[in-house]
Order: structure tokens, then C-alpha cells, then sequence
């Protein structure tokens, strides 16, 4: 098995035990604060600093691996160290900066993401949005460590920082309980603090040395402006999009906040284990082969890794959709969160859930045009993207309330895909997509049958067994385990190729 595949795994297997551990947290969260005023409040607030910064945040750790492995090349590795260590100067500051003009006009901020906001959850959660601005700095900083340790194959290390952060959060939420809600607050701020702290240690270890130079006359960082600029609104699509949600959704009620954010969490989970854990990994290959110029491999890796993300995530989202009451039943409804809530919930996750496939290729599309330093074209798909959804948001609410808006981020999504598949071909001409829409094609006949049967299950099992939480989670369990083990099936009767693969990466870990 390849080095390469060999990474992937390792980091999906890290990242399932940080987002099992994340579930824990949101499991947590709802049974103390359900959907109402204090979760709604924490939910926006603490989307406000991942908005404002993790969006640049991940642009720039995008942009750091191609050019690091640039000024390597031509330079040396001193040379890309101190790129490095102005970056993260430059950064600080700048961060600092918008914490600062943040907190000055904190409820105007607010009301951009909830601007139905009014009275005391208005007051609640510009209170809170002041304490959580500063995190942005660590925000930014964590993104540029995790760069960093990816550009040295390190890998497993940038998956584990959820573990720290979710035992803080966690631990915040019990003693919030019985000290007040600011507890959290500030233990939400110390959490995101460790995502940065905890990885410094092992950038260290791999030759990091910071320093307090700053050369704003760096040719690599004037060239990394020139690009960043453009990959921020690339990278920002999906955040715009949800801010976008949340702000029109606050019209709607805190609780309808509250479940946005809620399913949007269990969203991020297959996101980050499925997505953005082949990414990491594949996309400094892809930036390494172009320096080498060798374009044949990096169409190749290109479609690969599409195939392989297309299996995984079909199957996901037929199974949400057919179990989602089920899946947020047994994962969210107790304490506060009632049944009513899950209804709700379960409702944005299904739709949510239909356009994570178009987001995963036109992620693996939009990390294609970064290592080709085209980030203008992602920009520009992006923003189409963007009024799309805007106006699809607007139309949607008036008919369907709150599903509308789910929906009209899922239809944005596959916009988005259809201009980038066309963009990337025009840019780096026929890459075998064929084989792509065979895979895609393959894996919805197995997910379509896979669905039916699955439903089935959980239909025949639920009626066996007596109420209880036990019972739902036998229930769904059961078919999810019939489901994944026909899916598997059918996709290698079918004789698709990538699965190939995967059970390579199962094999060599159990052999382990």
C-alpha cells in the first residue's frame, strides 16, 4: 500500500476518535442546553471567530504548502522557515487587529450572523462574541502549525487537536452547570487555545524555530498575498454559506439556531473524517508533483482520490437521509433536547447531509487549482456559488421555512460543482472524468439498494424491541451494520476498482 494511502488511513482512524469524542461533546451540550436562548447564543457566537478567521486561517495554511515547497526548492530550508516565521508574525498581528475592531463593534457583528436577534439573546451573545473574538488568534496560528506539520508528513498530530479542545469544552459544560454559563465561555476560549499550543511542541520536533523577524519585503509573502486573497472566498463558500443560514434562520427562532448548529456539527463529522482527512494528505502530494512537473501522476491522484471519496460518501448520504430521525435521536435526544427538537434537527442533517458530495469534489477540484497557483478560478466559482445560494435563501424561506434554507445551500453546492468539473477540464484537459461518473453511478445503484434494505432493518428491529434508548440504539445499529455490509458487497460484485484500496488500508491496520 502506498505512503500515501498508508497517511490517509492512519489520519481517518485519528479523526474518528477525535469526532466520536466531538459527539460526546455535542451530546453534552444539547442534554444541558438544548435548543433554547444559552445554546442558541454559544452557537453563534462561537461560529462568529471560525467565520471571520478560519476561513483565512485555512487559505493560508492552503497556500503555505505549495509555496513552502517552493522556496525549499529554489532557496533552501532556511529560506522557507523564515517565510514561515514572518507569516506567523504577520498573522498574529493582523489577527489581534480584527479581535480589537471585534470587540469595539461586537453588536453590529452579531447582528450580521443573527439578524433576528432582539432584546436579552441579542445582549447574551454579544457578551459572549467579545470573550470568543480572541480566539481568532490561536485560530489563525493553529491553521498555520497544521500547514506546517503536513508540509513534513506529519499528519496524525493535526488530526488529534479536537481531543484537548472537546475535553475542555466538555468539561466547561458540566461546570458551567453549576458556576454560571461564562465557564464555558472561557473554557471555549482556553479549547481553542490548545488547538494551537498542543501542536507547537511536534513543529518543533520536526525543525520549526520560531523567530521574532518579520520581513514584509519577503518576495514569498508578497506572492502569497497575491493568492490569498482569492482562495479566501474559494475556502469560504461553505462558512459564507452557513453564516448566511444561521443569520436568516435567527428570524426564524434560538431554537431553529440552536438545530442549525447542531446539524451542522454532525455534518462537519463525516465532513472531517471522509473529506478532510484524504485532503490533508493528498493535497501536498499534489503540490509536490506539480513542482516536479509531473502533471500525468497528479491527474491521477486527482481522479483517485474523487473515486475513492465518491464510494464513501454515497453511501452516507442515503443513509442519512433514510436514518437521520434515528441518528439524531440516539445521538442528541435527552436532558433538554426534546423529540421535537430532533425532528427539526433530523430535517436539516437530511438536507444538508444530499449536497456533502457536491462540497467533497469540489473540494478535491478547488485543492487541484491551488496546486496549479490558479486561485483565481475557485474564487470566481465560488462566488457564483455564493449569490446562488443568497437568492435561493431568500425565495426558499418565504415557502419552506427553515428546510429552505438547508436546501438552498445543497443547490448552491452542486452550482458550485458543475463550474468547477467544467473549469477544471478547461484547465487540464481530459483526466479520465468518465471513470469518475462510472464509480459515482455504481455506488448510487449500491447506496439505492443499500438504503431500502437498511430502512427495512430498522423498521423490523424498532418493532421487536420495547422504547428506550437501548432499543433505538440496537435498532439503528443494526442497520447501519446491514447496511455497510451490502453496500461493500454490491460495490465489489459491481467490480469497482478504488474499493480495492480501502480494504488495503483495512487490512494493513488490522494486521497491526
Amino acid at each position: 500500500m502506498s505512503k500515501v494511502a498508508k497517511a490517509a488511513a492512519g489520519l481517518m482512524i485519528v479523526t474518528i476518535l477525535s469526532k466520536v469524542l466531538g459527539l460526546v461533546r455535542e451530546q453534552v451540550l444539547a442534554a444541558a442546553y438544548g435548543t433554547q436562548m444559552y445554546a442558541a447564543a454559544y452557537s453563534t457566537a462561537n461560529s462568529i471567530p471560525v467565520v471571520l478567521f478560519s476561513v483565512i486561517g485555512s487559505a493560508i495554511a492552503t497556500s503555505l504548502i505549495p509555496m513552502y515547497n517552493k522556496l525549499r526548492k529554489e532557496s533552501g530550508e532556511d529560506r522557507a522557515l523564515e517565510f514561515t516565521n514572518t507569516l506567523v508574525n504577520l498573522v498574529s498581528i493582523i489577527c489581534l487587529g480584527i479581535a480589537i475592531l471585534g470587540a469595539i463593534f461586537t453588536e453590529p457583528l452579531v447582528k450580521l450572523f443573527a439578524a433576528g436577534y432582539t432584546g436579552e439573546i441579542l445582549e447574551t451573545t454579544v457578551s459572549f462574541t467579545r470573550i470568543l473574538l480572541f480566539s481568532i488568534i490561536f485560530i489563525g496560528l493553529a491553521n498555520i502549525m497544521t500547514g506546517f506539520l503536513q508540509i513534513k508528513n506529519n499528519f496524525l498530530i493535526p488530526g488529534l487537536i479536537g481531543i484537548p479542545y472537546t475535553i475542555v469544552i466538555i468539561l466547561s459544560v458540566y461546570l458551567s452547570l453549576n458556576h454560571g454559563i461564562y465557564v464555558l465561555i472561557y473554557g471555549t476560549l482556553i479549547a481553542l487555545a490548545f488547538k494551537f499550543l498542543f501542536q507547537v511542541p511536534f513543529a518543533y520536533k520536526k525543525g520549526y524555530r520560531y523567530s521574532l523577524k518579520m520581513n514584509l519585503k519577503d518576495d514569498g509573502i508578497k506572492e502569497m498575498m497575491v493568492l490569498i486573497m482569492p482562495v479566501v472566498i474559494g475556502i469560504g463558500v461553505s462558512q459564507l454559506n452557513t453564516m448566511i443560514d444561521r443569520s436568516l434562520a435567527s428570524i426564524l427562532g434560538a431554537n431553529i439556531v440552536a438545530s442549525f448548529g447542531y446539524a451542522n456539527k454532525l455534518y462537519e463529522f463525516v465532513q472531517a473524517l471522509f473529506i478532510t482527512s484524504i485532503l490533508a494528505v493528498v493535497y501536498p502530494k499534489l503540490a509536490s508533483l506539480l513542482v516536479k512537473d509531473d502533471m500525468s501522476s497528479f491527474k491521477f491522484s486527482l481522479r483517485k482520490t474523487m473515486n475513492v471519496i465518491i464510494i464513501l460518501i454515497v453511501p452516507i448520504v442515503v443513509g442519512a437521509v433514510v436514518l437521520a430521525v434515528p441518528i439524531v435521536k440516539v445521538l442528541l435526544q435527552r436532558g433538554r433536547f426534546t423529540y421535537e427538537d430532533t425532528l427539526i434537527t433530523a430535517n436539516i442533517l437530511k438536507i444538508y447531509t444530499v449536497g456533502i458530495l457536491a462540497v467533497a469534489i469540489r473540494d478535491v477540484m478547488s485543492r487541484g487549482f491551488y496546486s496549479l497557483h490558479d486561485s483565481k478560478t475557485p474564487m470566481k466559482n465560488g462566488m457564483v456559488a455564493i449569490v446562488v445560494n443568497i437568492v435561493l435563501n431568500l425565495l426558499f424561506i418565504k415557502f419552506l421555512g427553515y428546510k429552505g434554507l438547508a436546501l438552498a445551500s445543497t443547490i448552491a453546492g452542486y452550482v458550485g460543482l458543475i463550474l468547477f468539473y467544467f473549469s477544471l477540464k478547461k484547465k487540464i484537459g481530459d483526466f479520465q472524468q468518465n471513470e469518475i461518473f462510472i464509480v459515482f453511478f455504481k455506488s448510487l445503484i449500491a447506496a439505492t439498494i443499500m438504503g431500502i434494505c437498511s430502512k427495512l432493518t430498522f423498521e423490523y428491529v424498532d418493532s421487536i424491541l420495547s422504547a428506550g434508548f437501548l432499543s433505538d440504539l440496537v435498532s439503528l445499529g443494526s442497520a447501519v451494520g446491514i447496511g455497510v455490509l451490502i453496500y461493500f458487497i454490491l460495490i465489489y460484485l459491481l467490480k469497482v476498482e478504488e474499493l480495492t484500496s480501502i480494504i488495503d488500508i483495512v487490512k494493513s491496520k488490522f494486521k497491526k
